[in-house]
């Protein structure tokens, strides 16, 4: 398993370098080629992490972090897939060969670093990872060469720098909690910090929390410290903007994880679950009304990514195993329906040559295949049974309620079905509600390339399966990883 580990850490390399050399028809299948590598080596993985954690150097793969190492792997794979279709239209542009070497050179090491990220042993490697999918996603955000690209990447280099910083001061405040208990020599290893954190001193763990939310929240995009998100995602690629949302959202989220494991065996539970349910339900509340008023397609979808951070922070801060459970599905289901429902809206985008929801309509004669899956996707993406988000959000909310969070689970349920109502509105009069009389024009019939629905119905597939039956094995995996969460296993 060891080396299992290794390629699964080195193979989106690989797409690097033929991407670099290659042609771009090269460049783009041999990066479905590598994902598929990828996302059989994270399968492979997922029995030996559920039992035990698997070490090699500073890789270290447990039931934590695999979870999201199958979220970002899956994306991966469904994305460069999709990328094919999506670059179709551009390939006899002159400059076609120059902007696909450096995105896939881009595509591949984004990949990489955020496969790279859980599986990293320690927290100051793990916040040297999460450093570098910020400076590769910046590049690619800015990658069209547009004055809103360029305004985007940015605005998000600047804040996602900033609350970095803050999270290079949240590592150096658990080092100094750690020293004093393990020597200076302690390197922040996972192993060890976990398992003396009962002796760790308390008021440089409760600041090195509080950071690390504010500090790595501003990558999650948990409210206050979200504003660059919805730039970010809409003036992104299709491709990336499904991978920041329902992979490196999750990635950064992941890095607090292990900051709240340690703060739960020094602390206790109280304090933070405060923190996480304060930042939770703000972050709701906000999404929950930008939706209701959102006029562009991918800002809608970037300030779902805000209220779906959110449900996973109020999740995380009821302490219960199956709340926890709740949370590590909401993360896999997320990315499928988040992916899936980028990948539709870039195809919304691509056939009315307009972001704007007002002069989007009519999608079901246009889009015939499409526009369904994208409803579908929303739906799914909303809680509609049987998809895996409706599964995990009842996970969250019998957690909260078993746990005693009586009032967190009605907020919950109430701001997501605001929420809801949003996207509803929103994806209904694009798909179904007819043009408006006085529009001069409405596209004809425009459904892409077949891989682009392809993407989408594998994302829908996955999030089904999520919904109606989890295979046993991820099950497991899910249930280990829960338990480390709440404090039962290291």
């Amino acid at each position: 398993m060891r080396l299992v580990l290794t390629a699964l850490a080195l193979v989106p390399l690989v797409g690097v370098v033929i991407s670099a050399f290659a042609k771009p028809v090269w460049a783009q299948w041999s990066t479905v080629a590598v994902s598929v590598i990828t996302f059989a080596l994270a399968i492979t993985l997922v029995s030996p992490a559920g039992r035990a954690p698997v070490h090699t150097g500073i890789l270290r793969a447990d039931a934590l972090s695999m979870v999201f190492v199958l979220a970002t792997a899956f994306l991966y794979l469904v994305t460069s897939v999709y990328c094919i279709g999506y670059f179709k239209p551009e390939q006899d542009l002159a400059h076609f060969p120059r902007y696909a070497r450096l995105f896939f050179i881009g595509f591949n090491l984004f990949a990489w670093s955020m496969l790279c990220a859980p599986l990293m042993d320690g927290m100051a490697l793990l916040w040297v990872a999460i450093e570098v999918t910020t400076i590769v996603s910046a590049l690619l955000v800015a990658i069209e060469d547009t004055d809103g690209a360029t305004e985007a990447a940015w605005k998000y280099v600047l804040l996602a720098s900033t609350g970095l910083g803050i999270a290079l001061l949240a590592t150096v405040f658990l080092y100094y909690a750690g020293a004093s208990i393990l020597g200076n020599s302690y390197d922040l290893a996972f192993d060890p910090l976990l398992q003396h954190a009962a002796t760790l001193p308390a008021t440089p763990v409760r600041l090195a929390f509080v950071l690390a939310v504010l500090g790595y929240g501003t990558k999650v995009g948990l409210v206050p410290v979200h504003t660059w998100l919805p730039d970010a995602h809409a003036e992104a690629p299709t491709p990336v903007s499904a991978l920041l949302s329902g992979s490196l959202l999750a990635v950064s989220f992941y890095a607090i994880l292990r900051f709240y494991q340690v703060a739960v065996g020094t602390l206790g539970n109280h304090f933070p679950q405060t923190i996480l349910v304060i930042f939770g339900v703000a972050s709701i509340l906000l999404a929950s009304l930008y939706l209701l008023e959102q006029r562009d397609l991918k800002r809608l979808l970037a300030y779902s990514s805000v209220e779906h951070m959110g449900i996973l922070a109020i999740g995380v801060s009821f302490g219960a195993p199956v709340a926890a459970a709740g949370v590590l599905l909401h993360v896999l289901a997320h990315a499928a329906a988040k992916g899936g429902a980028f990948m539709g809206a870039g195809i919304f985008v691509r056939a009315y040559r307009t972001k704007n929801l007002a002069k989007i309509r009519d999608g079901l004669r246009v889009l015939p295949w499409s526009a369904p899956l994208f409803l579908l996707l929303i739906l799914g993406l909303s809680g509609f049974p049987p998809s895996g988000i409706f599964r995990s959000e009842f996970q969250i909310v019998a957690g909260g309620l078993d746990s005693g969070g009586n009032w967190a689970s009605a907020v919950l349920v109430v701001l997501v079905t605001m929420a809801f109502v949003g996207l509803a509105i929103s994806t209904t009069r694009i798909v179904c509600a007819p043009p408006p009389s006085s529009s001069k024009h409405q596209p004809r019939s425009a459904e892409p390339s077949t891989l682009m629905t392809a993407a989408m119905i594998g994302c829908l597939a996955g999030l089904l399966l999520l919904g109606i039956h989890p295979p046993g094995a991820l099950a497991q995996l899910i249930t280990t990883a829960a338990q480390q969460m709440t404090g039962g296993l290291t």
